[in-house]
C-alpha cells in the first residue's frame, strides 16, 4: 500500500499578527501546570496559533494529524471530561461502507500530561484493512514566542526507536513514541504509519506520549496536593456541576515553587499568565479558604518571597506590572494590589484555622506590608498612585481600609504593637471616604469611582465598586466595618443589581450609559467574574439579597453555557431571551479567579463565618435560598472535615465539625 505523506509546513506558524493575542476562546485546553495541551474541537493538532503540549511554557509538539484510510476523519465533538483531559470523537468515511451510516469511528482521549491514546472501533461487517498514519511536527517554541507570532519554522525529525525526535539549537529536545511500534517512520515528513486488520468489535488502540528531556510531573498529581475532594449537591444541578469544575480548575492551575512540598500556588490562568504568584493569586485562595489554608499559606510564602524590604519608599510592597484600569484611569499597579490583599488573607486564613507555626513564619511580611501603607497613605489617610502623583481609587481605598481593620486584628491576636492605631486609621478613613468619594445625585448618589490629583471626582458606574462591600471576617462570625455607611450601601446594592452594572450575566466593569462603555473591554464593561463574586458575597453579607441571586443566577447561566469551566472576563453585552454570554478571545480560561469565584459564589449561599482561633463557627445562610437545598461536604475548618447542608427554607445545619467547634448564633 502506497505510503501517503500530508502536506508539511517548513514555514512560521500561521498566528496572530505580531503584538496580538492569539484568539484562546474556541481552544479546548487540558491543564495540569506546569503541562498544557491546546488544540480546536475537532482535536486535530494543526500547528496553528497555540494548538501543542506543552511543557514548562515551552512548546514540545505543536503538529498531530490523524490519517485513516487516507482520510481526515470527520469530526463529531471535543470536550473536556476533567480539567486535564479531553475526549475527541469522529469517524472516517470510506469506499467500503455499505450505506450512509459510518462503520469506522476514531476516539482520541488526550491528557494534559503529553499522552494521548487513539481508539479505532468498526461496527462493519467483515474485518477492514486500514493504514492509519500520524504526522507530527514542532517549532520547540516558547509560548510567549508563540503568541507574538514569532515561533519559527518546523524544526527537522529524527527517527528515534518507536517514534520521532526534534532537536531545538539550544539543545533541547522532544521525542514522540507510539505503542504498538509504527510499521513505517518517515523523518522527512514527521509521519508515523500503522496497518491494521480491524475487526467489528474489537477495538486498536495507538498510545502515544510526548516527552522532553526534562520532564515534569504536574503539582497537582503529587503527594500533597492542598486542595480536598469536596462536593456540592443542591436542587439546582448546575450546583455540582460549577463547584467540580472550580476545583479541578484551581487544581489544574497548581504550580510547585523551589520550597520543597509545601510551596504550592495557583498561575493566575491559561494559557497567558503562568509566572510568579500576583494579587489574582491571593485573591484566589482567599476566595477557596473553605477548602482549607493549606493553599493559601503556601501562595502566601510565595508571594512574600518577591517583598521589597530594602531601604526607601518601596518597602514593604511587593513589585507587580501594570494592569490596564479602563477608559478613564491610567493602569494601576497589581504590586500595590497584592500588597494591600496579603494582610487581610494572612488574617482571614486565621480564621478559617491557619496553624499557628505558618502564622508566625508570614507575619513579619504583612506588618512590612502595613508598613508600606503607612508610609504610601497621604496626611487625610487617602492612598494615591504614585504616592500623591496619582489618582485615588475607591477600589484602592476598600484593599488598604481592610488591610488595616484586618491587620490589626491580626496584630492583637499575635500579641503585636499598633493595633489600636490601625482601628483608629481606619475609623478616620472611613470618615473621610463618605465625606470625599461619595456623590449625591437625584437618583440617590452612588460612589466615585476615584478622585483625581486637583480633588476632581470621576462619577462613572463601575463594578469596582463592589469592592466597598467586601469588608473582610473579623471575630466571632462578624463582618468588618465597611467604608460606606448602611444607606450608602444600600444605594450601591441598588446599583449592582440595576441593569446599568447588571447585564443579566453578571456584574460589568463599567456601567451600560457611561462614557467609554465597551462590553469586551477588561475594565470597560466586560463582566470579571471575580468581580462578580465580590459583590454577591457582600451583598449578601449586608442584607440586599435579591439583588445578590440576581449576580449569581447570571454567574450560574454562564457557567452552564461555557461548560462550567468560567472564563476570567467576557462580553458585558446586556442578556436577552435565547441569548448565550459571548466569550472574550484573550481572557484565561481556566483563571484562579474564575474558579476561585465559583466555590466563593456557592458556599456563599451557606453563610459560613468560621473563628478557628476562638472554637467557634456561624451560620448565616441566605434566607431565600435562591438555588433550593444546597449541600456542601469535604470543605474544611479548623483543619478538619466540615459539611453543612441548607434547606429550601433557607435553614442551614451542620452535618461534620471538628470535635470541640461550637455553632454560635
Amino acid at each position: 500500500m502506497a505510503l501517503t505523506v500530508p502536506p508539511t509546513r517548513t514555514g512560521p506558524s500561521r498566528a496572530a499578527p505580531p503584538g496580538e493575542l492569539p484568539a484562546a476562546h474556541r481552544a479546548l485546553l487540558c491543564v495540569a501546570l506546569p503541562c498544557l495541551a491546546v488544540s480546536a474541537e475537532h482535536g486535530q493538532l494543526t500547528g496553528i496559533g497555540l494548538d501543542g503540549f506543552y511543557e514548562s511554557g515551552r512548546r514540545l509538539l505543536s503538529r498531530c494529524q490523524l490519517r485513516v484510510a487516507g482520510r481526515e476523519p470527520v469530526a463529531l465533538q471535543g470536550r473536556l471530561v476533567a480539567a486535564d483531559k479531553a475526549r475527541f470523537l469522529a469517524v472516517v468515511r470510506t469506499p467500503a461502507d455499505t450505506g450512509p451510516d459510518p462503520e469506522i469511528s476514531v476516539e482520541r482521549l488526550r491528557d494534559a500530561d503529553g499522552t494521548e491514546r487513539v481508539v479505532l472501533r468498526s461496527a462493519a461487517k467483515a474485518p477492514r484493512r486500514l493504514m492509519v498514519e500520524i504526522a507530527f511536527g514542532t517549532d520547540l517554541a516558547e509560548l510567549a514566542a508563540v503568541a507574538a507570532g514569532r515561533a519559527g519554522p518546523e524544526l527537522p525529525a529524527t527517527v528515534h526507536t518507536a517514534g520521532l525526535r526534534w532537536t531545538a539549537a539550544d539543545g533541547r529536545y522532544a521525542v514522540v513514541t507510539a505503542d504498538p511500534a509504527p510499521a513505517d517512520a518517515l523523518a522527512s515528513a514527521g509521519l508515523l504509519r500503522w496497518e491494521f486488520d480491524l475487526r467489528p468489535g474489537v477495538p486498536r488502540t495507538i498510545e502515544l506520549r510526548v516527552r522532553s528531556g526534562r520532564p515534569v510531573r504536574p503539582a497537582s498529581r503529587t503527594g500533597g496536593v492542598p486542595l480536598p475532594e469536596a462536593t456540592a449537591e443542591g436542587d439546582d444541578p448546575r450546583v455540582r456541576a460549577l463547584f467540580a469544575a472550580s476545583v479541578g480548575d484551581l487544581r489544574a492551575l497548581l504550580l510547585r515553587g523551589p520550597g520543597g512540598p509545601t510551596d504550592v500556588y495557583p498561575a493566575a490562568g491559561v494559557p497567558w499568565r503562568c509566572g510568579p504568584p500576583s494579587a489574582e493569586a491571593l485573591w484566589a485562595v482567599r476566595m477557596a479558604l473553605p477548602l482549607g489554608t493549606r493553599l493559601a499559606a503556601g501562595t502566601l510564602r510565595a508571594v512574600a518571597r518577591g517583598q521589597l524590604t530594602g531601604a526607601g519608599d518601596d518597602r514593604g510592597r511587593f513589585p507587580g506590572p501594570l494592569r490596564d484600569a479602563g477608559p478613564h484611569l491610567p493602569p494601576s499597579c497589581t504590586g500595590v494590589e497584592a500588597t494591600l490583599a496579603f494582610p487581610a488573607v494572612l488574617a482571614e486564613a486565621r480564621r478559617w484555622g491557619l496553624p499557628e507555626q505558618e502564622l508566625a513564619e508570614l507575619l513579619p511580611t504583612a506588618e512590612r506590608c502595613l508598613g508600606w501603607l503607612r508610609a504610601a497613605a497621604g496626611e487625610d489617610g487617602l492612598l494615591a498612585d504614585q504616592r500623591s502623583a496619582g489618582p485615588q481609587r475607591a477600589e484602592t481605598q476598600a484593599h488598604a481600609h481592610r488591610a488595616a481593620v484586618l491587620g490589626a486584628d491580626l496584630l492583637e491576636a499575635c500579641g503585636r504593637p499598633g493595633a489600636d492605631e490601625w482601628r483608629e486609621w481606619a475609623g478616620a478613613l472611613r470618615v473621610t471616604f463618605r465625606r470625599s468619594f461619595w456623590i449625591d445625585d437625584r437618583a440617590g448618589g452612588r460612589p466615585a469611582v476615584a478622585r483625581s490629583p486637583d480633588g476632581r471626582l470621576l462619577p462613572y458606574l463601575s463594578g469596582s465598586s463592589a469592592h466597598l462591600l467586601d469588608t473582610g471576617l473579623i471575630g466571632g462570625g462578624e463582618q468588618a466595618p465597611g467604608l460606606l455607611d448602611r444607606a450608602q450601601t444600600g444605594q450601591l446594592a441598588k446599583l449592582l443589581g440595576g441593569p446599568g452594572l447588571d447585564s443579566g450575566w453578571g456584574l460589568r466593569g463599567l456601567g451600560a450609559r457611561e462614557p467609554g462603555h465597551n462590553p469586551f473591554g477588561h475594565r470597560a464593561g466586560a463582566v470579571r467574574v471575580h468581580e462578580t463574586a465580590v459583590a454577591v458575597a457582600g451583598l449578601a453579607a449586608a442584607g440586599h439579597e435579591k439583588e445578590a441571586a440576581g449576580l449569581l443566577r447570571g454567574v450560574l447561566a454562564t457557567a452552564e453555557a461555557f461548560g462550567y469551566r468560567l472564563p476570567e472576563m467576557y462580553a458585558g453585552e446586556q442578556r436577552t431571551a435565547g441569548g448565550a454570554p459571548a466569550p472574550h478571545p484573550a481572557a484565561c480560561r481556566p483563571a484562579a479567579v474564575a474558579a476561585g469565584a465559583g466555590i466563593q459564589l456557592l458556599v456563599t449561599l451557606a453563610g459560613i463565618r468560621p473563628d478557628a482561633p476562638a472554637g467557634t463557627l456561624t451560620l448565616r445562610p441566605v434566607r431565600d435560598a435562591p438555588l433550593g437545598g444546597l449541600h456542601l461536604a469535604g470543605l474544611r475548618v479548623a483543619g478538619e472535615p466540615f459539611a453543612v447542608r441548607v434547606s429550601r427554607l433557607g435553614l442551614g445545619m451542620v452535618e461534620e465539625a471538628a470535635a470541640g467547634l461550637q455553632l454560635g448564633v
